[in-house]
């Protein structure tokens, strides 16, 4: 095994870093997959990984969907997959609000209907998924209707975020002993062509700055989105592989567990990015380098089939 960081893994070096390891986390968007399209290559992977008896599991940020749907479109598109086996931010939001707050109460949620059902599975009642509409003046405004059950605020992606929701956001945050989770600070959600939409992060970032007060994210780079698939599976950091696209998320998780870290060139960052990281000087920079990279997970096919 090669012991410099951001190494091209190719020939036997892919064999032996799959032999050092029994777990397999992905990354799913830009790794395994792009919009509804697997990439090539990639269920063969994921399949092969299992028939040779690794464990593979999905964790990702995206908040839009339950674990279910998750697990639907990945046989869909030709992936081996169970619907426990996968690990995104609503799922793990729920888990987290339940497992270490404790949570007695409702939730006030910035979200989506996924969201609400990963919620409502574990036990946790919700309010707030959907349109909130403006009306009357600044008073009102500050004087908003509010559940007196609500004792946390969620906020994950949401296409009806609004200047009311953000109010009531607040409003509720300003009560004592209200939690305030987010699922994920990513600011931006890549698309097809070079595009990209505003992502989680830039909805947090503006209850956070209403609210004047910082969020506990679940997502990656945070260790608990790797502690709850370890907790339920018994995955030992020092055996496990991260696969991801992004330094800032995917790699850092897997930094900040211990665990061994390949990034695939299929998605968002390059290898000009994470060498320009090493070669920083500054610790958290550095911690977003990979050991290992891919053009894609694709290139493990040939070990695999060996």
């Amino acid at each position: 095994m090669s012991g410099s960081k951001c190494t091209r893994l190719s020939g036997s070096l892919v064999k032996q870093l799959l032999d050092s390891v029994d777990s397999v986390l992905f990354d799913c968007d830009g790794v395994i997959w792009r919009g509804d399209q697997a990439i090539a290559g990639a269920p063969q992977v994921i399949n092969l990984l299992k028939e040779n008896g690794k464990k593979v599991f999905f964790v990702t940020n995206n908040s839009t969907k339950t674990r279910k749907m998750y697990a639907d479109k990945m046989t869909t598109l030709g992936f081996d997959v169970r619907e426990e086996e996968v690990f995104g931010t609503a799922y793990c939001s729920a888990m987290y609000l339940k497992t270490v707050c404790k949570l007695e109460g409702k939730v006030y949620l910035v979200g989506s209907n996924a969201m609400r059902q990963e919620l409502e599975a574990v036990g946790i009642q919700q309010t707030g998924v959907g349109p909130d509409a403006i009306f009357g003046k600044q008073l009102d405004w500050a004087n908003v209707p509010l559940d007196a059950e609500v004792k946390a605020v969620l906020v994950g992606f949401d296409e009806h975020f609004s200047y009311m929701k953000l109010n009531r956001a607040l409003q509720y945050l300003s009560q004592p002993g209200c939690l305030f989770v987010g699922t994920n600070r990513d600011t931006r959600l890549p698309l097809e062509a070079g595009k990209a939409v505003p992502g989680t992060g830039c909805l947090l970032k503006a209850v956070e700055t209403a609210a004047q007060r910082e969020a506990q994210t679940v997502g990656k780079p945070n260790n608990f989105m790797f502690d709850c698939v370890a907790s339920q599976f018994a995955v030992d950091p020092n055996r496990c592989l991260m696969v991801g696209d992004r330094l800032d998320t995917d790699i850092m998780l897997g930094t900040n567990c211990g665990l061994k870290t390949l990034l695939t060139l299929t998605g968002v960052n390059t290898v000009a990015d994470a060498e320009a990281n090493q070669k920083s000087g500054c610790t958290l920079k550095q911690s977003m380098v990979p050991d290992y990279y891919v053009e894609s997970i694709a290139d493990l096919l040939p070990a695999l089939q060996g």
